[in-house]
């Protein structure tokens, strides 16, 4: 992926930076591959808003991902290479020798017309699947499984990647990209490779409206607010926070509080606990 930069005839493209989407192949989806998508907004069962800043933005197809990678031993050739709305990685479609087609995750390198193939006997190239105990150390992943069979659940945004460092009994260590190392179970599959378009952190925005258009509502300071709509807001002028700590909008510790379950099921898988900006 490459950047494309606007001139700046208006003040929205003074510093507005897209995608060069010249590795693409197409524009419209797998209609066989597609389905409706409903969009919650931030809001809940009851339509109470749950998580606030959500709403709006374009209407998106969902695009149904193949996170198992479970058609083994079965040879998968790369038709095209496709923008997906529903995430920053660009995704790959494949047909197997069956006829069947796919999405999944597109890696750095991954073109069409190569070959994949979920097999625990795969070599060692980009865009296969196998189990964590065949693969060699050293190795970089993706589209990880935290329990077998459940499907790809850690390492799936674009840039993502992580490394196997160790094999012990029926365990692998896996270094993840937030700096946390933990164990998993040998058995649980990945696909080796970085997930595609590793440089969409890079991309400026340019203008607010884009942001509306990606369903991002606006944010509010607190201390700007009214001290019934805030803990920070009220006072005169620009003032400090007026607590012993920031705090969040329903009167909670904000900025560093650790939010973590204290008794997780997995916390003795954790040998190193992530980097904490």
């Amino acid at each position: 992926m490459a950047l494309r930069f606007y001139k700046a005839y208006t003040p929205g493209t003074r510093h507005r930076s897209v995608a060069d989407c010249t590795e693409l192949s197409k524009t419209r989806p797998e209609k066989s591959l597609t389905r409706s998508f409903h969009r919650a907004k931030g809001r809940n069962n009851r339509g109470v808003i749950t998580c606030r800043h959500r709403g709006g933005g374009h209407k998106r197809l969902y695009r149904q991902i193949d996170f198992r990678r479970n058609k083994y031993d079965m040879n998968a050739q790369v038709l095209t290479i496709e923008y997906d709305p529903n995430r920053n990685a660009r995704i790959a479609l494949v047909q197997y020798d069956d006829g069947e087609k796919r999405y999944i995750l597109q890696p750095t390198g991954l073109k069409v017309g190569d070959n994949i193939i979920a097999s625990t006997e795969a070599p060692n190239s980009i865009g296969n699947s196998l189990p964590l105990a065949a693969m060699p150390l050293g190795v970089q992943i993706h589209n990880i499984e935290v329990h077998p069979k459940k499907g790809g659940q850690l390492v799936r945004s674009a840039g993502g990647v992580a490394q196997l460092v160790a094999k012990e009994g029926d365990f692998v260590t896996v270094r993840l990209p937030s700096g946390e190392v933990r164990l998993l179970n040998n058995q649980c599959w990945a696909t080796i490779g970085q997930v595609g378009n590793s440089e969409v952190m890079n991309l400026s925005m340019g203008k607010a409206g884009r942001s509306r258009w990606l369903g991002k509502r606006p944010t509010v300071r607190g201390s700007v607010m009214n001290p019934v709509d805030h803990p920070h807001g009220g006072g005169e002028g620009r003032c400090p926070v007026g607590r012993s700590q920031p705090m969040t909008p329903w009167g909670k510790p904000a900025l560093g509080r650790k939010t973590r379950a204290r008794k997780k099921y997995s916390d003795s898988l954790i040998l190193r606990r992530r980097k904490v900006s």
